[in-house]
């Protein structure tokens, strides 16, 4: 295994928070159709992140802005509101938001990587300049690092001992770094998130989602020891082999320590469909803050037990359910659109 530098290491999730990111839905983006039922999601969220941290909100203009302040202001204390105007193609922050490190001193840094809407589907050309545009407004303390490699937050997971999850249909995309193999990927991951064990899900996918299968649709650590996952055991449901195939994966991987992994299963929702096309509704894109969890619903009966679940995994913090039915119209649920900035990015 290649030597891994020691002068930077991914944070978890699960780490004490500065800030949450968001960028706010607006008329321009894709969210135009049924805006008022994203905002009302976004709502919920804000006031959830409000009240246990600060809540870093992009807008899209001066007017944009206007609005969102007259919104939210009302609802959350003064001190834990701050809003940016950059304009934005649409609103996943996870993705190309900033991915945040800390080095050998523990204080953090900012990897800035490009986003080019998983693998050229869309326009993405303001949401890769987005960073930038905070760092201009002087909304980060931390300093910020441009890396020249197409990552999006959505397709990494990693547990600040080691360990790192990804699948291998997305971070091996020819439409992401078409000039990189498997071995330079894992070379790049090691050296910018101190990640020596690269564990690789080849199976796993989640109908509607069209990132090329993110991490984080499917398998999360909670603790350095545990993982939870997407399950099926309905084999009349299209996602029964390949999900059942992902379990047995999961099972099978090993730590940097060569220990296996707790697993705690999260069964997918009863299929939910939307104009024709079933929507991609995974409890796996939960959001870890200080002292809670929010945790995507769908208005389905799955929800309590995943609730249940990923209580057992996080006994001090709140699980709080946020109902997403409305972002899972855009292939998205709730991690996707928001980015945690650790203690010291603010």
């Amino acid at each position: 295994m290649p030597s891994v530098s020691a002068s930077q290491q991914l944070v978890p999730e699960w780490s004490r928070q500065s800030a949450v990111l968001l960028t706010w839905p607006h008329r321009h983006s894709d969210w135009a159709a049924y805006l008022a039922d994203a905002e009302t999601v976004y709502q919920h969220i804000a006031v959830e992140v409000g009240k246990r941290q600060q809540l870093l909100v992009v807008c899209y203009d001066d007017a944009h802005r206007d609005y969102v302040a007259r919104r939210l202001r009302p609802l959350l204390p003064p001190q834990h509101l701050r809003l940016a105007t950059a304009a934005s193609n649409d609103t996943w922050a996870r993705d190309y938001g900033p991915i945040t490190v800390q080095d050998a001193a523990g204080k953090p840094r900012l990897l800035n990587f490009h986003f080019n809407a998983w693998g050229n589907k869309f326009a993405f050309d303001l949401d890769d300049a987005i960073n930038h545009q905070l760092q201009l407004q002087q909304l980060f303390k931390a300093p910020m690092q441009d890396i020249d490699l197409v990552l999006e937050g959505g397709s990494i997971d990693g547990n600040g001992a080691g360990d790192l999850l990804t699948t291998t249909t997305c971070l091996l995309s020819k439409q992401r770094n078409p000039h990189l193999d498997q071995q330079q990927i894992e070379d790049h991951l090691r050296q910018l998130l101190g990640t020596p064990n690269i564990l690789w899900l080849r199976h796993g996918h989640i109908e509607g989602d069209d990132t090329d299968a993110h991490i984080d649709t499917l398998a999360r650590f909670t603790a350095a020891d545990t993982i939870a996952h997407v399950s099926c055991d309905d084999p009349a449901d299209t996602h029964f082999l390949e999900l059942q195939a992902m379990s047995r994966e999961l099972a099978g991987l090993r730590d940097s320590h060569g220990g296996a992994f707790r697993l705690v299963p999260l069964p997918i929702p009863a299929p939910i469909y939307h104009d024709g096309r079933r929507l991609p509704a995974t409890h796996a894109n939960f959001l870890i803050i200080n002292e809670a969890v929010l945790v995507p619903t769908y208005r389905d009966p799955s929800d309590a037990i995943a609730l249940e679940n990923l209580a057992g995994c996080f006994p001090d913090r709140q699980i709080v359910a946020i109902d997403c039915l409305p972002l899972i119209r855009q292939s998205g649920s709730l991690h996707c659109i928001t980015m945690q900035l650790p203690w010291g990015v603010m």
